[in-house]
């Protein structure tokens, strides 16, 4: 079983890779022309999804200028219940944009398996209305069979400026075991974090082809990497509400 749940993520990121390929082309040279122009990468996610807002943020080989948008009342280890009827509240969503600045040019890429929950497609609405690009990861198969709970109907892809489908099934897990009625092995924030840093690693690529070095950090093992990582976190300690404490969310 252990060699089917490998198996099944590999199946997915070849689908991925094949079928999504023109989406990540999409995202990463949005997300290049943001960074040509010293401009924030915004990540959000609910429940799990949220995972994905905190796997970019001040990371080896990542760019300093990642925000994470993160909303304790939606943190599944403050109180699971609570966060998950916290994330079909579409008020909840007014929280990111009084906590954190989001600007015309900036990118908000928003984490949604289902692509269905209010505060997700609510966040991505209102970063949309502020002059942010959107960049939405979901699965499309997902999207089509659940209900939105937003109170407009909106559903995330409703909103992206290009959604990449992580090709996942409905309810996220993958393996069916004989015996057990409810299915195992989540896959989506995997593949999610593959999107994120092919979207990422695409976006660096194509600014330094234009004579832009983004800010990227560097394994805190490395020689000269404390004082290189305190350098360019400087840089945004005034913009990155993670690197300046009274900001927090």
């Amino acid at each position: 079983m252990e060699a089917d749940f490998i198996a099944a993520i590999q199946e997915l990121i070849k689908e991925t890779a094949r079928d999504e390929s023109a989406n990540l082309r999409l995202a990463a040279e949005i997300v290049a022309k943001a960074l040509d122009q010293d401009r924030l990468i915004h990540l959000f996610g609910t429940g799990h999804s949220r995972l994905l807002a905190e796997e970019g943020f001040f990371r080896a080989g990542g760019l300093a200028c990642i925000n994470p948008v993160v909303i304790h009342e939606l943190s599944l280890l403050m109180d699971p219940l609570l966060a998950t009827a916290a994330e079909r509240d579409v008020t909840v969503a007014a929280r990111v944009f009084t906590r954190y600045r989001i600007s015309p040019g900036d990118v908000m890429i928003v984490f949604s398996n289902s692509g269905v929950n209010a505060v997700p497609v609510e966040v991505a609405r209102g970063a949309r209305l502020l002059g942010a690009h959107v960049i939405a990861v979901a699965s499309r198969r997902y999207m089509s069979q659940a209900s939105s709970n937003h109170p407009d109907g909106l559903k995330l892809g409703d909103l992206a400026d290009v959604l990449i489908d992580n090709h996942g099934v409905p309810g996220d897990a993958v393996l069916q075991i004989p015996g057990l009625p409810t299915r195992v092995g989540p896959a989506s924030t995997i593949v999610g974090a593959l999107i994120l840093h092919a979207v990422l690693a695409g976006a660096v690529s194509r600014s330094v082809a234009r004579g832009i070095a983004p800010p990227v950090y560097m394994s805190s093992k490395l020689p000269g990497a404390d004082e290189h990582n305190a350098a360019i976190a400087a840089r945004y300690r005034h913009r990155v509400a993670a690197l300046e404490p009274t900001a927090r969310g």
